[in-house]
């Protein structure tokens, strides 16, 4: 079978571990796959997850959800399909997921659906043999975002929605954000197509919608509840800039929460050989650290 290519292209949200597919993904016999699992139904979207988990072991496995990028406006889940895989042979069990896009669907409807994924991984840890107190997530890019979002917004009732699972929670134990935006007020100017792309998801740019690029920017709903972060960005990134990973970082240790920023000289927006790498092996060592 053709060997899966790594590769990650640019645009706010076509992010990190995109995953272009010369064939499906092997399959080890260690791993149990799933495709097509519907975890959501908000205004009849039937939204699904693929879940990958370990064949064998006692159990219950940590969990990770994997949140594609693309904008806030395309993107797959299978694009998550190969890092799942690999996941559920360390012993997770990872799950990625379809969410609902601009333009048909501006924020907050994303949100809602990543919460609405937190909790059926929850409501179905029987199951599946999952440690309902142990779920990180990861994301790249507009991913990031959603994936840094569920961090800092465990506590806030407006962003969990209608999406099923009401009785559980939707906190996360700990967050690995690749290149994710932090804070959208400053993103016009600073990336090559936040001015395309944001009013897309907020039906309007920042002068028209400032409160919305407000409410949806991670940075400003830092509080000590936040969950441990590891931020991984690098220093020519186009289409988010590298600071908005350090204003993150640093507003997350200001509040006392545990956060860490692995910063990739000379990378852009889209890992490539060495960094791809360097940025899957600190990705796997920090779920060891937080989650096992």
């Amino acid at each position: 079978m053709r060997r899966l290519l790594l590769v990650v292209t640019g645009l706010l949200g076509f992010g990190a571990f995109v995953s272009t597919l010369l064939a499906a993904p092997p399959v080890p016999d260690s791993v149990i796959w799933e495709t097509g699992i519907e975890y959501s139904n908000p205004a009849d979207e039937h939204l699904q997850l693929n879940l990958a988990r370990p064949k064998v072991g006692n159990g219950p496995f940590p969990a990770v959800l994997c949140i594609h990028g693309g904008g806030f406006r395309a993107g797959k889940r299978d694009s998550y399909d190969a890092l799942c895989i690999k996941l559920a042979e360390r012993g997770y069990v990872a799950a990625t997921i379809t969410y609902r896009l601009a333009p048909k669907h501006q924020f907050p409807a994303a949100v809602h659906d990543t919460k609405a994924a937190v909790r059926w991984l929850r409501a179905n840890a029987a199951k599946y043999n999952i440690n309902g107190a142990k779920i990180g997530v990861t994301g790249g890019s507009a991913g990031g975002h959603l994936a840094q979002f569920l961090g800092v917004t465990a506590h806030v009732p407006r962003f969990e929605g209608t999406g099923g699972n009401a009785d559980q929670s939707s906190s996360v134990t700990c967050v690995v954000n690749v290149y994710g935006p932090s804070d959208f007020t400053k993103s016009y100017g600073k990336s090559v197509d936040a001015h395309e792309v944001l009013p897309l998801w907020f039906g309007g740019n920042l002068e028209t919608k400032h409160d919305l690029h407000i409410q949806a920017s991670p940075l400003y709903w830092v509080t000590p509840d936040a969950a441990p972060t590891l931020c991984i960005h690098g220093t020519e990134d186009k289409y988010v800039a590298h600071e908005q990973a350090v204003w993150l970082v640093d507003k997350l240790k200001a509040s006392t929460v545990e956060a860490s920023l692995l910063t990739l000289q000379g990378a852009g927006h889209g890992f490539k050989g060495a960094d791809a790498e360097a940025a899957e092996k600190a990705l796997f060592e920090y779920f060891d650290k937080k989650l096992k």
